[in-house]
Protein backbone atom coordinates (compact mmCIF):
# COMPACT_ATOMS: atom_id res chain seq x y z
CA UNK A 1 0.00 0.00 0.00
CA UNK A 2 1.37 3.42 -0.72
CA UNK A 3 1.90 5.88 1.61
CA UNK A 4 -0.75 8.54 2.78
CA UNK A 5 0.16 12.40 2.35
CA UNK A 6 -1.71 14.53 4.54
CA UNK A 7 -2.10 18.07 3.67
CA UNK A 8 -3.79 20.74 4.71
CA UNK A 9 -4.87 22.66 1.64
CA UNK A 10 -7.35 22.28 -1.33
CA UNK A 11 -5.01 20.41 -4.17
CA UNK A 12 -5.29 22.46 -7.10
CA UNK A 13 -2.91 21.43 -9.96
CA UNK A 14 -0.16 21.39 -7.61
CA UNK A 15 -0.17 20.58 -3.73
CA UNK A 16 2.42 21.20 -1.27
CA UNK A 17 4.09 18.53 1.29
CA UNK A 18 6.78 18.68 3.22
CA UNK A 19 8.42 21.63 2.28
CA UNK A 20 8.36 20.44 -1.64
CA UNK A 21 5.58 20.90 -4.50
CA UNK A 22 4.23 18.28 -6.38
CA UNK A 23 2.31 18.15 -9.48
CA UNK A 24 -1.12 16.57 -8.74
CA UNK A 25 -2.99 14.65 -11.04
CA UNK A 26 -5.81 12.90 -9.25
CA UNK A 27 -8.93 13.75 -7.81
CA UNK A 28 -12.07 13.69 -9.62
CA UNK A 29 -12.13 17.49 -9.77
CA UNK A 30 -12.11 16.69 -13.46
CA UNK A 31 -13.20 20.69 -14.11
CA UNK A 32 -11.44 21.91 -11.47
CA UNK A 33 -14.57 24.18 -10.18
CA UNK A 34 -13.59 24.41 -6.20
CA UNK A 35 -9.81 25.57 -7.47
CA UNK A 36 -11.58 28.29 -9.63
CA UNK A 37 -11.30 31.53 -8.09
CA UNK A 38 -14.43 33.03 -10.06
CA UNK A 39 -16.46 30.19 -9.00
CA UNK A 40 -15.10 30.26 -5.28
CA UNK A 41 -16.56 34.73 -5.46
CA UNK A 42 -19.31 33.05 -6.87
CA UNK A 43 -20.07 30.49 -3.79
CA UNK A 44 -18.74 33.28 -1.22
CA UNK A 45 -21.22 35.97 -2.86
CA UNK A 46 -24.50 33.02 -2.30
CA UNK A 47 -23.44 32.51 1.32
CA UNK A 48 -23.87 35.88 2.45
CA UNK A 49 -27.41 35.84 1.08
CA UNK A 50 -28.20 31.87 1.90
CA UNK A 51 -25.45 31.17 4.72
CA UNK A 52 -23.56 27.87 4.61
CA UNK A 53 -26.70 25.58 5.14
CA UNK A 54 -30.65 25.31 5.26
CA UNK A 55 -31.22 23.91 8.75
CA UNK A 56 -34.83 22.08 7.57
CA UNK A 57 -36.32 19.54 5.36
CA UNK A 58 -37.11 20.25 2.18
CA UNK A 59 -40.76 19.05 2.44
CA UNK A 60 -41.22 21.71 5.21
CA UNK A 61 -43.94 24.51 5.35
CA UNK A 62 -41.00 27.08 4.47
CA UNK A 63 -39.06 26.38 1.26
CA UNK A 64 -36.44 27.86 -0.43
CA UNK A 65 -37.03 28.54 -4.14
CA UNK A 66 -33.32 27.85 -5.20
CA UNK A 67 -33.92 24.29 -4.85
CA UNK A 68 -36.61 24.24 -7.57
CA UNK A 69 -34.58 26.75 -9.76
CA UNK A 70 -31.27 24.89 -9.62
CA UNK A 71 -33.12 21.44 -10.32
CA UNK A 72 -34.94 22.97 -13.33
CA UNK A 73 -31.75 24.01 -14.55
CA UNK A 74 -30.58 20.62 -13.95
CA UNK A 75 -32.99 19.12 -15.83
CA UNK A 76 -32.95 21.23 -18.81
CA UNK A 77 -29.31 20.74 -18.97
CA UNK A 78 -29.02 16.72 -18.76
CA UNK A 79 -32.22 16.19 -20.97
CA UNK A 80 -34.17 14.40 -18.17
CA UNK A 81 -37.80 15.55 -17.17
CA UNK A 82 -36.97 16.75 -13.50
CA UNK A 83 -34.14 16.61 -11.00
CA UNK A 84 -34.05 16.01 -7.45
CA UNK A 85 -31.36 17.42 -5.18
CA UNK A 86 -29.75 15.34 -2.19
CA UNK A 87 -26.85 16.60 0.47
CA UNK A 88 -24.77 13.65 -1.86
CA UNK A 89 -24.49 11.28 -4.30
CA UNK A 90 -24.69 8.58 -1.79
CA UNK A 91 -27.83 9.75 -0.80
CA UNK A 92 -29.16 10.08 -3.90
CA UNK A 93 -28.36 6.58 -4.70
CA UNK A 94 -30.24 5.36 -1.23
CA UNK A 95 -33.32 7.91 -1.96
CA UNK A 96 -33.76 5.20 -4.86
CA UNK A 97 -32.58 2.22 -3.24
CA UNK A 98 -35.41 2.74 -0.30
CA UNK A 99 -38.34 3.23 -2.43
CA UNK A 100 -37.79 0.32 -4.71
CA UNK A 101 -37.88 -1.93 -1.54
CA UNK A 102 -41.01 -1.07 -1.04
CA UNK A 103 -42.18 -2.12 -4.45
CA UNK A 104 -40.66 -5.47 -3.57
CA UNK A 105 -38.13 -5.21 -6.07
CA UNK A 106 -35.38 -7.31 -7.47
CA UNK A 107 -32.08 -6.16 -7.69
CA UNK A 108 -29.71 -6.80 -10.32
CA UNK A 109 -26.44 -5.35 -10.49
CA UNK A 110 -23.84 -4.72 -12.72
CA UNK A 111 -20.19 -5.16 -12.96
CA UNK A 112 -18.39 -2.61 -10.48
CA UNK A 113 -22.16 -0.62 -9.46
CA UNK A 114 -21.23 1.58 -6.78
CA UNK A 115 -21.77 1.17 -3.24
CA UNK A 116 -23.93 4.62 -3.87
CA UNK A 117 -26.61 1.57 -5.45
CA UNK A 118 -26.53 -1.13 -2.85
CA UNK A 119 -29.37 -2.48 -0.92
CA UNK A 120 -27.37 -3.87 1.62
CA UNK A 121 -23.62 -3.37 3.48
CA UNK A 122 -22.25 -5.97 1.41
CA UNK A 123 -23.40 -6.97 -2.21
CA UNK A 124 -21.96 -9.53 -3.90
CA UNK A 125 -21.15 -7.84 -7.85
CA UNK A 126 -20.67 -10.01 -10.42
CA UNK A 127 -17.34 -11.09 -11.90
CA UNK A 128 -17.76 -10.80 -15.32
CA UNK A 129 -16.72 -8.15 -18.09
CA UNK A 130 -19.36 -5.81 -19.17
CA UNK A 131 -19.94 -7.27 -22.07
CA UNK A 132 -20.16 -11.02 -20.90
CA UNK A 133 -22.65 -9.19 -18.28
CA UNK A 134 -25.48 -8.02 -20.65
CA UNK A 135 -24.87 -11.19 -22.81
CA UNK A 136 -26.05 -13.39 -19.91
CA UNK A 137 -28.87 -10.58 -18.43
CA UNK A 138 -31.94 -11.57 -20.24
CA UNK A 139 -31.21 -14.94 -19.42
CA UNK A 140 -31.17 -13.70 -15.63
CA UNK A 141 -33.89 -12.18 -16.40
CA UNK A 142 -36.37 -14.90 -17.07
CA UNK A 143 -34.77 -17.06 -14.39
CA UNK A 144 -36.56 -14.92 -11.67
CA UNK A 145 -39.62 -14.86 -10.55
CA UNK A 146 -42.56 -12.72 -11.65
CA UNK A 147 -42.46 -8.91 -10.22
CA UNK A 148 -40.54 -5.81 -10.96
CA UNK A 149 -36.83 -5.89 -11.13
CA UNK A 150 -34.28 -2.97 -11.03
CA UNK A 151 -30.77 -3.49 -13.06
CA UNK A 152 -28.11 -1.19 -11.59
CA UNK A 153 -25.37 0.04 -12.49
CA UNK A 154 -22.36 2.97 -13.37
CA UNK A 155 -22.91 4.97 -16.00
CA UNK A 156 -19.21 4.34 -17.08
CA UNK A 157 -15.99 2.55 -15.66
CA UNK A 158 -14.40 5.13 -14.09
CA UNK A 159 -11.67 3.26 -12.64
CA UNK A 160 -10.59 1.93 -15.62
CA UNK A 161 -11.32 4.71 -18.42
CA UNK A 162 -13.77 2.15 -20.61
CA UNK A 163 -17.10 3.08 -21.93
CA UNK A 164 -20.46 1.28 -21.97
CA UNK A 165 -22.42 0.35 -24.51
CA UNK A 166 -26.35 0.45 -23.88
CA UNK A 167 -27.75 -0.82 -26.97
CA UNK A 168 -28.44 -3.85 -24.87
CA UNK A 169 -31.63 -2.03 -23.33
CA UNK A 170 -33.48 -2.76 -26.49
CA UNK A 171 -33.14 -6.66 -26.30
CA UNK A 172 -34.18 -6.54 -22.83
CA UNK A 173 -37.78 -8.49 -22.69
CA UNK A 174 -41.16 -6.84 -22.21
CA UNK A 175 -42.94 -9.62 -19.93
CA UNK A 176 -42.52 -7.61 -16.48
CA UNK A 177 -41.85 -3.90 -15.30
CA UNK A 178 -37.95 -2.76 -15.53
CA UNK A 179 -36.47 -0.12 -13.69
CA UNK A 180 -32.75 0.67 -14.88
CA UNK A 181 -31.02 2.92 -11.98
CA UNK A 182 -27.16 4.31 -13.28
CA UNK A 183 -24.94 6.25 -11.45
CA UNK A 184 -23.29 8.95 -13.53
CA UNK A 185 -21.09 10.74 -11.02
CA UNK A 186 -18.14 10.61 -13.36
CA UNK A 187 -20.16 11.34 -15.97
CA UNK A 188 -22.03 14.19 -15.62
CA UNK A 189 -20.48 17.63 -16.17
CA UNK A 190 -17.89 15.60 -18.12
CA UNK A 191 -19.94 13.10 -20.69
CA UNK A 192 -22.08 14.93 -24.05
CA UNK A 193 -20.89 18.03 -23.40
CA UNK A 194 -21.51 17.91 -20.01
CA UNK A 195 -24.93 16.69 -20.14
CA UNK A 196 -23.82 13.82 -18.62
CA UNK A 197 -25.23 10.07 -19.64
CA UNK A 198 -29.11 11.00 -20.02
CA UNK A 199 -28.70 11.77 -23.81
CA UNK A 200 -27.18 8.17 -24.20
CA UNK A 201 -30.45 6.43 -22.32
CA UNK A 202 -32.89 7.76 -24.18
CA UNK A 203 -33.03 5.18 -26.44
CA UNK A 204 -34.75 3.35 -23.62
CA UNK A 205 -38.21 5.40 -24.36
CA UNK A 206 -38.65 4.15 -27.92
CA UNK A 207 -37.17 0.56 -28.00
CA UNK A 208 -38.91 -1.90 -29.40
CA UNK A 209 -39.91 -4.13 -26.50
CA UNK A 210 -41.23 -1.04 -24.68
CA UNK A 211 -40.15 1.34 -21.98
CA UNK A 212 -38.11 1.25 -19.06
CA UNK A 213 -38.26 3.11 -16.10
CA UNK A 214 -34.91 5.13 -16.12
CA UNK A 215 -33.55 6.96 -13.18
CA UNK A 216 -29.84 8.39 -13.11
CA UNK A 217 -28.26 9.51 -9.73
CA UNK A 218 -24.99 11.80 -9.84
CA UNK A 219 -22.91 13.01 -6.93
CA UNK A 220 -22.38 16.83 -7.68
CA UNK A 221 -19.07 16.75 -6.05
CA UNK A 222 -16.92 15.62 -8.98
CA UNK A 223 -16.91 17.87 -12.53
CA UNK A 224 -19.82 19.96 -11.10
CA UNK A 225 -17.92 20.88 -8.00
CA UNK A 226 -21.34 21.01 -5.70
CA UNK A 227 -21.38 19.30 -2.41
CA UNK A 228 -24.42 17.25 -3.25
CA UNK A 229 -25.93 14.79 -5.41
CA UNK A 230 -28.92 14.70 -7.73
CA UNK A 231 -31.32 12.02 -9.28
CA UNK A 232 -32.63 12.63 -12.97
CA UNK A 233 -36.08 10.93 -14.33
CA UNK A 234 -39.09 11.45 -15.34
CA UNK A 235 -41.92 14.01 -13.37
CA UNK A 236 -43.87 11.56 -11.66
CA UNK A 237 -41.02 9.52 -10.49
CA UNK A 238 -39.03 12.48 -8.85
CA UNK A 239 -42.33 13.77 -7.16
CA UNK A 240 -43.03 10.21 -6.07
CA UNK A 241 -39.21 10.04 -4.79
CA UNK A 242 -39.74 13.86 -3.31
CA UNK A 243 -43.13 12.43 -0.93
CA UNK A 244 -40.57 9.94 0.95
CA UNK A 245 -40.17 9.98 4.33
CA UNK A 246 -36.32 9.00 3.47
CA UNK A 247 -36.36 12.46 1.37
CA UNK A 248 -38.14 14.22 3.55
CA UNK A 249 -35.90 13.45 6.66
CA UNK A 250 -32.59 14.59 4.39
CA UNK A 251 -30.87 17.69 5.06
CA UNK A 252 -30.81 19.52 1.86
CA UNK A 253 -27.77 20.21 -0.04
CA UNK A 254 -26.18 23.96 1.06
CA UNK A 255 -28.56 26.60 -1.06
CA UNK A 256 -25.75 29.03 -1.51
CA UNK A 257 -23.77 25.95 -3.71
CA UNK A 258 -26.81 25.51 -5.70
CA UNK A 259 -27.15 29.73 -6.26
CA UNK A 260 -23.63 29.94 -7.29
CA UNK A 261 -24.31 27.04 -10.12
CA UNK A 262 -27.60 28.72 -11.65
CA UNK A 263 -24.44 32.00 -12.30
CA UNK A 264 -21.84 29.73 -13.49
CA UNK A 265 -23.24 29.19 -17.35
CA UNK A 266 -19.79 31.02 -18.32
CA UNK A 267 -17.65 29.25 -16.05
CA UNK A 268 -18.67 25.72 -17.24
CA UNK A 269 -18.93 26.18 -20.60
CA UNK A 270 -15.14 27.59 -19.90
CA UNK A 271 -14.03 24.89 -18.09
CA UNK A 272 -15.84 22.21 -20.34
CA UNK A 273 -13.64 23.24 -23.10
CA UNK A 274 -10.13 23.98 -21.17
CA UNK A 275 -10.99 20.02 -19.79
CA UNK A 276 -11.37 19.02 -23.84
CA UNK A 277 -8.08 20.50 -24.44
CA UNK A 278 -6.57 19.17 -21.93
CA UNK A 279 -7.17 15.48 -22.58
CA UNK A 280 -6.79 15.83 -26.45
CA UNK A 281 -2.94 17.08 -25.26
CA UNK A 282 -2.84 13.87 -22.35
CA UNK A 283 -3.76 11.24 -25.55
CA UNK A 284 -1.10 13.20 -27.76
CA UNK A 285 1.54 12.91 -24.95
CA UNK A 286 0.31 9.69 -23.12
CA UNK A 287 -0.99 7.65 -25.10
CA UNK A 288 2.22 6.62 -27.25
CA UNK A 289 3.88 5.10 -24.12
CA UNK A 290 1.76 1.92 -24.32
CA UNK A 291 1.02 1.94 -20.87
CA UNK A 292 -2.68 3.10 -20.38
CA UNK A 293 -6.11 2.12 -21.25
CA UNK A 294 -8.36 5.35 -21.95
CA UNK A 295 -11.59 5.95 -23.23
CA UNK A 296 -11.21 8.70 -25.67
CA UNK A 297 -12.20 12.23 -24.73
CA UNK A 298 -12.27 10.70 -20.95
CA UNK A 299 -10.38 12.70 -18.36
CA UNK A 300 -8.77 9.28 -16.96
CA UNK A 301 -5.48 7.13 -18.10
CA UNK A 302 -5.69 3.97 -16.38
CA UNK A 303 -2.32 1.70 -16.30
CA UNK A 304 -1.93 -1.56 -14.51
CA UNK A 305 1.79 -0.63 -14.33
CA UNK A 306 1.33 -0.16 -10.34
CA UNK A 307 4.67 0.88 -9.91
CA UNK A 308 4.32 4.16 -12.29
CA UNK A 309 3.10 5.97 -9.07
CA UNK A 310 6.64 5.62 -7.19
CA UNK A 311 8.50 6.39 -10.37
CA UNK A 312 6.43 9.72 -10.67
CA UNK A 313 6.66 10.18 -7.21
CA UNK A 314 10.23 10.78 -7.24
CA UNK A 315 9.96 13.30 -9.74
CA UNK A 316 7.53 15.11 -7.94
CA UNK A 317 4.33 13.97 -9.59
CA UNK A 318 1.71 12.59 -7.50
CA UNK A 319 -1.03 10.51 -9.70
CA UNK A 320 -3.69 8.61 -8.43
CA UNK A 321 -3.04 4.89 -6.69
CA UNK A 322 -5.09 3.25 -4.10
CA UNK A 323 -7.27 0.40 -3.14
CA UNK A 324 -11.32 1.15 -4.10
CA UNK A 325 -13.47 0.97 -2.86
CA UNK A 326 -12.78 -1.10 -0.14
CA UNK A 327 -9.18 -1.46 1.47
CA UNK A 328 -9.55 -5.01 0.38
CA UNK A 329 -9.26 -4.24 -3.24
CA UNK A 330 -6.67 -4.37 -5.29
CA UNK A 331 -4.94 -0.74 -6.14
CA UNK A 332 -5.98 1.00 -8.76
CA UNK A 333 -3.54 3.33 -10.99
CA UNK A 334 -4.21 6.30 -13.56
CA UNK A 335 -3.43 9.71 -14.07
CA UNK A 336 -6.58 11.98 -13.89
CA UNK A 337 -6.38 14.88 -16.03
CA UNK A 338 -8.32 17.99 -14.66
CA UNK A 339 -9.49 21.45 -16.47
CA UNK A 340 -6.91 22.98 -14.20
CA UNK A 341 -3.88 21.34 -15.57
CA UNK A 342 -1.46 23.88 -18.01
CA UNK A 343 -0.23 22.09 -20.79
CA UNK A 344 3.51 22.13 -19.37
CA UNK A 345 2.35 19.70 -16.74
CA UNK A 346 0.59 17.28 -18.96
CA UNK A 347 4.07 17.23 -21.25
CA UNK A 348 6.34 16.91 -17.69
CA UNK A 349 4.15 13.98 -17.05
CA UNK A 350 4.88 12.23 -20.49
CA UNK A 351 8.86 13.11 -20.11
CA UNK A 352 9.04 10.92 -16.82
CA UNK A 353 7.13 8.07 -17.93
CA UNK A 354 10.34 6.98 -20.44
Amino acid sequence: MNERIHIDHLPNRTIAHNGTDYLFFSGTAYLGMPQHPGFQQLVAQSMSRYGTVFGSSRNGNLRLGVYEEAEAKLATRTGAGAALTLSSGMMAGQVIVNWLRKEQTTFIYAPGAHPALWDSPVVSLPQLSFANWTAQLTTQLQALDAGPVAILMNSLDAVCSDYYDFAWLNDLPDDRHITLVVDDSHGIGVLNNGRGIWPQLSLSENRRNGPIRVLVTASLAKAMGLPGGAVFSDSDTIASLRETAFFGACSPMAPACLDAYLRADALYAERQEQLQRNIRLAEEHLLPSGLFRHATGYPVFYTEHDELYARLLAHNILIYSFAYPTAADRANTRIVISAFHEPADIEQVARRLI
